[in-house]
């Protein structure tokens, strides 16, 4: 699904239809995830970056399965690891 605000134009959510809290919940799931992730990102082209995370020690905010894929480009200008802005640095809606 495109996500606006994304970190960069063109960043997609790749989720499950049914609650799936992370990729450790059910292995089937989450590579079905991974799945069709890598057949969006062959019929796009490009390069990109696909992470997801498990645990808010690992930067988990929404508890429900979901994988960033992130186009990216030389000279992009998108740091890794990005940091999710704090609502004072969000754009006004």
């Amino acid at each position: 699904m495109p996500r606006s605000c994304g970190c960069t134009d063109g960043h997609l959510l790749v989720l499950p239809r049914d609650h799936v809290a992370n990729f450790t919940t059910d292995p089937v799931v989450s590579a079905t995830v991974q799945l069709r992730a890598a057949e969006l990102a062959g019929q796009i082209g490009g390069q990109w970056n696909y992470p997801t995370s498990c645990g808010p020690d690992a930067t988990q905010t929404v508890f429900h399965l979901h994988g960033h894929l992130v186009p990216r480009a030389a000279g992009g200008g998108l740091a890794l690891p990005w940091t999710h802005p704090t609502r004072e640095q969000e754009p006004t809606r």
